[in-house]
């Protein structure tokens, strides 16, 4: 069974930033960071819940939105993922449209309960696969949840990290930017630098994210594929090469 090295790495990174988390929930949209949790609560030992918007599965199904809200209200969620059309340098996603609103020129699907989970959950990932300077722009057009608050704004969440193709970026919370940790491979700093429309920090010495392991490759194929391919049968005959049987379907 054969998969799809670069989406792989990201679920790997993604998976590395869920450790010691007790709680996570997935969104309906994002299969790249359900396999990813499924691959961190496998390393957790049981010590970790995962709920995915879509799966039927005992162990992930959640009963939708309205759960989700209640429980990170109640502080029962400590990681959630979110992306957007844009992210910006201070952690400020848009998910409307590009253009002044409400004359945007393209629209997107919509906000819906980012803005209110960005600032309850703890650890709110971001993952953008496309890492250009369409998407990582200097500022957003729309800001659809806003990554960081007024020093007198009661906030339990915000941005943890932001996971693209090209590197991982961490969110300093105390500056309000992002810090570059690692690239991967093929990409070095001055290629993330020429494809990002924002200023980041950056240390003398960043290095290469590494890839996964001979074992976490096995697990994602043989393991995780045939669960997620519950809620996202496409990602997982297409990218981790799981097809799901004909007397399952």
């Amino acid at each position: 069974m054969s998969g799809h090295p670069a989406k792989e790495l990201l679920i790997d990174v993604v998976a590395r930033l869920l450790e010691g988390v007790r709680s996570v929930a997935v969104g309906v949209l994002s299969p790249i960071a359900g396999s990813a949790a499924m691959l961190a609560q496998s390393r957790a030992a049981g010590a970790m819940q995962v709920q995915i918007i879509g799966s039927t599965l005992a162990t992930y199904r959640t009963d939708g939105g309205v759960d989700l809200f209640d429980a990170a209200g109640q502080g029962r969620i400590d990681a959630f993922f979110l992306s957007g059309g844009q992210i910006d340098g201070r952690g400020n996603i848009n998910l409307l449209g590009v253009g002044d609103y409400p004359g945007t020129t393209a629209r997107w699907s919509g906000s819906f309960g980012s803005a209110y989970l960005y600032y309850l959950v703890p650890r709110v990932i971001l993952v953008r696969e496309e890492h250009t300077k369409r998407t990582l722009v200097d500022k957003v057009d729309f800001i659809s949840a806003a990554g960081t608050s007024p020093p007198n704004v009661h906030r339990t969440g915000g941005p943890h990290a932001l996971v693209t193709g090209r590197c991982l970026f961490m969110f300093d919370k105390a500056r309000g930017r992002f810090r570059l940790e690692s690239v991967h491979p093929g990409e070095s700093v001055a290629s993330v630098r020429e494809n990002t429309g924002f200023d980041f920090d950056c240390p003398d010495t960043v290095p290469e994210t590494p890839p996964p392991s001979a074992a976490t490759l096995k697990a994602i194929r043989r393991d995780i594929a045939p669960k997620i391919a519950d809620p996202y049968p496409k990602f997982a005959a297409e990218v981790l090469g799981y097809t799901v049987p004909e007397a399952a379907q």
